[in-house]
Protein backbone atom coordinates (compact mmCIF):
# COMPACT_ATOMS: atom_id res chain seq x y z
CA UNK A 1 0.00 0.00 0.00
CA UNK A 2 1.47 2.82 -0.87
CA UNK A 3 2.45 6.52 1.35
CA UNK A 4 0.00 9.40 0.90
CA UNK A 5 2.69 11.25 2.04
CA UNK A 6 5.30 10.14 -0.24
CA UNK A 7 2.45 10.55 -3.12
CA UNK A 8 1.60 14.36 -1.95
CA UNK A 9 5.56 15.13 -1.84
CA UNK A 10 5.86 13.19 -5.27
CA UNK A 11 2.43 15.05 -6.85
CA UNK A 12 4.36 18.37 -5.88
CA UNK A 13 7.58 17.83 -7.56
CA UNK A 14 5.82 16.59 -10.71
CA UNK A 15 3.59 19.89 -10.85
CA UNK A 16 6.30 22.49 -10.13
CA UNK A 17 7.37 23.28 -13.77
CA UNK A 18 11.67 24.06 -11.94
CA UNK A 19 11.94 21.68 -10.06
CA UNK A 20 11.14 19.16 -13.12
CA UNK A 21 13.09 21.32 -15.96
CA UNK A 22 15.88 21.68 -13.13
CA UNK A 23 16.30 18.44 -12.36
CA UNK A 24 16.05 17.19 -16.31
CA UNK A 25 18.86 19.58 -16.53
CA UNK A 26 20.52 18.35 -13.91
CA UNK A 27 20.06 14.78 -14.43
CA UNK A 28 21.27 14.81 -18.18
CA UNK A 29 24.86 16.62 -16.97
CA UNK A 30 25.23 13.78 -14.19
CA UNK A 31 24.12 11.02 -16.81
CA UNK A 32 27.04 13.08 -19.03
CA UNK A 33 29.46 12.73 -16.44
CA UNK A 34 28.85 9.11 -15.40
CA UNK A 35 28.73 8.27 -19.44
CA UNK A 36 32.07 9.91 -20.08
CA UNK A 37 33.90 7.70 -17.43
CA UNK A 38 33.84 4.50 -19.82
CA UNK A 39 33.43 6.21 -23.31
CA UNK A 40 33.12 9.58 -24.94
CA UNK A 41 32.95 9.66 -29.32
CA UNK A 42 36.60 10.86 -29.73
CA UNK A 43 40.20 12.09 -28.12
CA UNK A 44 40.15 13.92 -25.11
CA UNK A 45 43.59 13.56 -23.31
CA UNK A 46 45.60 12.75 -27.42
CA UNK A 47 46.75 15.21 -29.39
CA UNK A 48 46.04 14.63 -33.46
CA UNK A 49 47.12 18.00 -34.80
CA UNK A 50 45.96 16.55 -38.44
CA UNK A 51 42.26 16.59 -36.93
CA UNK A 52 43.15 20.10 -35.92
CA UNK A 53 39.92 22.49 -36.28
CA UNK A 54 37.54 20.18 -37.90
CA UNK A 55 33.89 20.88 -38.52
CA UNK A 56 31.17 19.34 -36.49
CA UNK A 57 30.88 15.92 -38.51
CA UNK A 58 29.46 12.61 -37.54
CA UNK A 59 32.79 11.80 -36.17
CA UNK A 60 33.15 15.30 -34.54
CA UNK A 61 29.59 16.14 -32.97
CA UNK A 62 31.16 19.61 -32.35
CA UNK A 63 34.17 19.72 -34.11
CA UNK A 64 37.88 19.70 -32.94
CA UNK A 65 39.95 22.30 -31.01
CA UNK A 66 43.48 23.27 -31.57
CA UNK A 67 44.56 20.05 -30.79
CA UNK A 68 42.74 18.21 -32.87
CA UNK A 69 40.91 16.77 -29.44
CA UNK A 70 37.05 16.60 -29.85
CA UNK A 71 35.47 19.23 -28.12
CA UNK A 72 31.87 17.17 -27.36
CA UNK A 73 34.32 14.81 -25.57
CA UNK A 74 35.80 17.41 -23.67
CA UNK A 75 32.70 18.93 -22.55
CA UNK A 76 31.42 15.36 -21.42
CA UNK A 77 34.88 14.72 -19.39
CA UNK A 78 34.69 18.16 -18.10
CA UNK A 79 31.28 17.80 -16.32
CA UNK A 80 33.08 14.83 -14.30
CA UNK A 81 34.74 17.56 -13.18
CA UNK A 82 32.23 20.41 -12.41
CA UNK A 83 30.11 18.22 -10.35
CA UNK A 84 33.15 16.73 -8.20
CA UNK A 85 34.05 20.51 -7.23
CA UNK A 86 30.70 20.85 -6.40
CA UNK A 87 29.68 18.19 -4.70
CA UNK A 88 32.93 17.76 -2.86
CA UNK A 89 32.91 21.37 -2.30
CA UNK A 90 29.78 22.16 -0.60
CA UNK A 91 29.85 18.77 1.67
CA UNK A 92 32.43 20.23 3.02
CA UNK A 93 30.91 23.61 3.74
CA UNK A 94 27.38 21.66 4.32
CA UNK A 95 29.17 19.67 7.14
CA UNK A 96 31.13 22.33 8.39
CA UNK A 97 28.97 24.72 8.49
CA UNK A 98 25.67 23.04 9.44
CA UNK A 99 27.88 21.98 12.44
CA UNK A 100 29.28 25.30 13.27
CA UNK A 101 25.73 26.86 12.96
CA UNK A 102 23.95 24.35 15.10
CA UNK A 103 26.54 25.02 17.85
CA UNK A 104 26.43 28.60 17.87
CA UNK A 105 22.54 28.77 18.55
CA UNK A 106 22.40 26.18 21.09
CA UNK A 107 25.50 27.54 23.30
CA UNK A 108 24.31 31.43 22.38
CA UNK A 109 26.60 33.82 24.22
CA UNK A 110 30.60 34.98 23.41
CA UNK A 111 30.35 31.80 21.13
CA UNK A 112 28.12 32.52 19.08
CA UNK A 113 29.43 35.85 18.46
CA UNK A 114 32.79 34.88 17.87
CA UNK A 115 31.27 32.33 15.22
CA UNK A 116 29.34 34.74 13.43
CA UNK A 117 31.84 37.60 13.41
CA UNK A 118 34.27 35.00 11.46
CA UNK A 119 31.15 34.67 9.20
CA UNK A 120 30.86 38.02 8.97
CA UNK A 121 35.04 39.03 8.01
CA UNK A 122 34.87 35.71 5.45
CA UNK A 123 31.53 37.68 3.51
CA UNK A 124 34.07 40.42 2.74
CA UNK A 125 35.22 38.74 0.32
CA UNK A 126 33.51 37.29 -2.54
CA UNK A 127 33.57 33.82 -3.71
CA UNK A 128 35.82 34.30 -6.27
CA UNK A 129 38.18 36.71 -4.82
CA UNK A 130 38.33 34.02 -2.12
CA UNK A 131 38.66 31.18 -4.22
CA UNK A 132 41.55 33.18 -6.04
CA UNK A 133 43.15 34.17 -2.51
CA UNK A 134 43.33 30.87 -1.09
CA UNK A 135 44.69 28.72 -4.52
CA UNK A 136 46.99 31.62 -4.50
CA UNK A 137 48.19 30.63 -1.23
CA UNK A 138 48.24 26.83 -1.42
CA UNK A 139 49.19 26.33 -5.57
CA UNK A 140 46.64 26.08 -8.70
CA UNK A 141 45.12 22.15 -8.66
CA UNK A 142 42.02 20.69 -8.67
CA UNK A 143 42.12 18.84 -4.93
CA UNK A 144 43.30 22.99 -3.24
CA UNK A 145 40.35 24.87 -6.18
CA UNK A 146 37.89 22.02 -3.92
CA UNK A 147 39.44 23.05 -0.37
CA UNK A 148 39.01 26.68 -1.74
CA UNK A 149 35.41 26.68 -2.51
CA UNK A 150 34.79 24.44 0.17
CA UNK A 151 35.96 27.34 2.70
CA UNK A 152 33.91 29.69 1.03
CA UNK A 153 30.78 27.65 1.66
CA UNK A 154 31.43 27.00 5.53
CA UNK A 155 30.77 30.48 6.84
CA UNK A 156 27.55 30.47 3.86
CA UNK A 157 25.83 27.39 5.73
CA UNK A 158 26.84 28.57 9.45
CA UNK A 159 24.71 31.85 9.25
CA UNK A 160 21.79 29.94 7.45
CA UNK A 161 21.72 27.06 10.01
CA UNK A 162 22.31 29.38 13.02
CA UNK A 163 19.35 31.96 11.69
CA UNK A 164 17.04 29.36 11.13
CA UNK A 165 17.91 27.39 14.47
CA UNK A 166 17.14 30.64 16.22
CA UNK A 167 13.75 30.62 15.22
CA UNK A 168 13.18 26.60 15.94
CA UNK A 169 14.65 27.22 19.60
CA UNK A 170 11.80 30.09 20.63
CA UNK A 171 8.94 27.45 19.24
CA UNK A 172 6.68 25.60 22.46
CA UNK A 173 7.57 22.27 21.54
CA UNK A 174 10.96 22.95 21.97
CA UNK A 175 10.80 24.89 25.33
CA UNK A 176 8.52 21.61 26.19
CA UNK A 177 11.61 19.68 25.25
CA UNK A 178 14.02 21.54 27.60
CA UNK A 179 10.85 21.90 30.57
CA UNK A 180 11.20 17.79 30.18
CA UNK A 181 14.92 17.57 30.95
CA UNK A 182 16.09 17.01 27.61
CA UNK A 183 19.76 18.14 26.75
CA UNK A 184 20.37 20.94 23.96
CA UNK A 185 22.77 18.17 22.16
CA UNK A 186 19.48 15.68 21.89
CA UNK A 187 17.34 18.35 20.97
CA UNK A 188 19.26 19.48 18.09
CA UNK A 189 19.54 16.09 16.96
CA UNK A 190 15.60 15.56 17.39
CA UNK A 191 13.84 18.94 16.94
CA UNK A 192 15.97 21.67 15.42
CA UNK A 193 18.02 19.97 12.69
CA UNK A 194 14.82 18.25 10.94
CA UNK A 195 13.13 21.57 10.99
CA UNK A 196 15.57 23.23 8.95
CA UNK A 197 16.96 20.69 6.75
CA UNK A 198 14.74 21.64 3.93
CA UNK A 199 16.09 25.54 3.73
CA UNK A 200 20.10 23.69 4.41
CA UNK A 201 18.96 21.35 0.93
CA UNK A 202 17.90 24.18 -1.15
CA UNK A 203 20.75 26.60 -0.09
CA UNK A 204 23.14 23.29 -0.91
CA UNK A 205 21.98 23.24 -4.07
CA UNK A 206 22.58 27.06 -4.97
CA UNK A 207 26.16 26.82 -3.64
CA UNK A 208 26.48 23.52 -5.61
CA UNK A 209 25.60 26.25 -8.84
CA UNK A 210 28.18 29.04 -7.68
CA UNK A 211 31.01 26.64 -6.59
CA UNK A 212 30.63 25.06 -10.30
CA UNK A 213 30.93 28.70 -11.60
CA UNK A 214 34.04 29.48 -9.27
CA UNK A 215 35.53 26.30 -10.52
CA UNK A 216 35.18 27.46 -14.38
CA UNK A 217 36.73 30.90 -13.31
CA UNK A 218 39.51 29.30 -11.25
CA UNK A 219 40.21 26.71 -14.12
CA UNK A 220 40.12 30.15 -16.56
CA UNK A 221 42.55 31.74 -14.45
CA UNK A 222 45.22 28.71 -14.55
CA UNK A 223 44.48 28.34 -11.04
CA UNK A 224 42.15 25.32 -10.89
CA UNK A 225 42.34 21.79 -12.98
CA UNK A 226 45.24 21.66 -14.61
CA UNK A 227 45.98 20.04 -17.84
CA UNK A 228 45.65 16.96 -19.70
CA UNK A 229 42.11 16.82 -17.76
CA UNK A 230 39.34 18.94 -19.01
CA UNK A 231 37.68 21.78 -17.84
CA UNK A 232 35.21 24.24 -18.87
CA UNK A 233 37.20 26.86 -17.26
CA UNK A 234 39.96 26.31 -19.07
CA UNK A 235 38.26 25.51 -22.26
CA UNK A 236 37.45 29.35 -22.17
CA UNK A 237 40.85 30.71 -21.43
CA UNK A 238 42.01 28.13 -24.32
CA UNK A 239 39.62 29.95 -26.63
CA UNK A 240 40.07 33.14 -25.68
CA UNK A 241 42.72 33.36 -28.19
CA UNK A 242 40.40 31.87 -31.07
CA UNK A 243 37.58 34.42 -30.93
CA UNK A 244 37.80 35.65 -34.26
CA UNK A 245 39.29 32.14 -36.26
CA UNK A 246 36.98 29.71 -34.27
CA UNK A 247 34.35 31.55 -32.26
CA UNK A 248 32.43 28.38 -31.38
CA UNK A 249 35.35 27.04 -29.46
CA UNK A 250 34.56 29.85 -27.01
CA UNK A 251 30.76 29.31 -27.63
CA UNK A 252 30.53 25.47 -26.32
CA UNK A 253 32.39 25.60 -22.66
CA UNK A 254 30.68 29.39 -22.01
CA UNK A 255 27.28 27.04 -23.16
CA UNK A 256 27.30 24.21 -20.59
CA UNK A 257 28.44 26.96 -17.81
CA UNK A 258 25.21 28.75 -18.21
CA UNK A 259 23.33 25.66 -18.61
CA UNK A 260 24.80 23.88 -15.63
CA UNK A 261 24.10 26.67 -13.19
CA UNK A 262 20.44 27.71 -14.77
CA UNK A 263 19.24 23.36 -14.36
CA UNK A 264 20.80 24.12 -10.50
CA UNK A 265 19.06 27.45 -9.94
CA UNK A 266 15.97 26.14 -11.38
CA UNK A 267 16.42 22.84 -9.34
CA UNK A 268 16.98 25.10 -5.49
CA UNK A 269 14.01 27.11 -7.04
CA UNK A 270 11.55 23.93 -7.76
CA UNK A 271 12.51 22.14 -4.44
CA UNK A 272 12.00 25.54 -2.13
CA UNK A 273 8.13 25.71 -3.61
CA UNK A 274 8.06 21.38 -2.86
CA UNK A 275 9.60 21.23 0.54
CA UNK A 276 7.80 24.16 1.72
CA UNK A 277 3.88 24.89 -0.70
CA UNK A 278 3.28 28.02 1.57
CA UNK A 279 6.17 29.69 -0.56
CA UNK A 280 4.73 28.85 -4.08
CA UNK A 281 1.28 30.17 -2.56
CA UNK A 282 2.31 33.59 -2.10
CA UNK A 283 3.41 33.88 -5.54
Amino acid sequence: MSNPASQSFASRCLKSRSFVVGGTITLILLCCAIVSLFWTPGEVYNIVITDRFKAPSADHWLGTDQFGRDVFSMLMTGTQNSITVGVVAVSIGLFAGVSLGLYASAKRGWTEELIMRFSDFSFAFPAILSAIMITAILGPGGVNSIIAIGIYNVPVFARLTRGSANSIWAREYVMAARAAGKGKFRITIEHILPNILSIIVVQATIQFAIAILAEAALSYLGLGTQPPHPSWGRMLNEAQTLMFLQPMQAVYPGAAIALAVFGLNLLGDGLRDVLDPRLSRKR
